[in-house]
């Protein structure tokens, strides 16, 4: 559930708008809202809440923290490891995963739980342990849950990311509709922690998704669909 670094760390002008009911998605039906790091890291955090009902016709929505991406593992392969709430079309949520792609490997999807509520809160993180280069965890209010997961040369090499995203299904339609908050949102500065506020963040915003942002907090509220924007709208800072 990645697009192109290059894609989503673009700045667009988070004014436009699409008629209603003819939201563009991004690049490939993918479209983004949330924060990327301006500097590498060894894990981010935050706490990730749906906000609202989703609206799928196809594909999925999601609302995740991660690291890595299309051609940043090793010689240029696909290697990344992300951790939040999804939905997909038909099939129920919101659900808690986290996902995985080894070098030059697929994407695996492992989900956590399933079907919870709207407006429940998660602390999830992602974060390379400590003493041992290059060996990843994914976390959930506070604990481990998963295995250490080795992910070969991502030692001190990527810039984190925290974002909402939707997915068309690849058939141009519509884009899916989400509400996200994503709460002190952090960055660890060191293998195993040292965390801190992601600050000075660059925002991601692309198609027809929309970012609320609280500096003071490292917070945002990310939006997609006439519904959410609506409600968006109405969040005082």
């Amino acid at each position: 559930m990645r697009w192109s670094l290059a894609v989503l760390v673009s700045v667009v002008a988070l004014g436009a708008s699409s008629p209603a009911g003819a939201a563009t998605c991004g690049a490939g039906g993918y479209s983004y809202a949330g924060l990327a790091a301006p500097t590498h890291a060894f894990g981010i955090g935050a706490t990730v809440t749906p906000l609202a009902a989703f609206s799928i016709s196809t594909g999925h929505v999601a609302g995740w923290v991660g690291v890595g991406g299309p051609g940043e593992g090793p010689n240029g392969t696909d290697e990344w490891i992300q951790v939040g709430y999804n939905a997909i079309g038909g099939i129920g949520g919101p659900n808690l995963y986290y996902e995985v792609t080894r070098a030059g490997g697929q994407p695996t999807y492992h989900q956590i739980a399933a079907n919870l509520q709207i407006g429940q809160a998660k602390r999830v993180a992602v974060l390379e342990m400590h003493a041992r280069q290059n060996w990843w965890r994914v976390w959930v209010n506070g604990r481990p849950v998963t295995a250490p997961i080795n992910l070969p040369g991502s030692h001190d090499r990527w810039s984190p990311i925290a974002t909402a995203e939707s997915w068309d299904g690849g058939g141009g339609s519509v884009c899916n509709a989400f509400l996200y908050r994503f709460q002190r949102v952090s960055i660890a500065h060191a293998p195993g922690g040292s965390w801190a506020p992601l600050a000075h963040g660059t925002t991601i915003g692309t198609g027809s998704a929309l970012v609320k942002r609280n500096p003071a907090s490292s917070s945002f509220i990310a939006a997609q669909g006439a519904e959410a924007k609506r409600t968006l709208a109405a969040f005082t800072r």
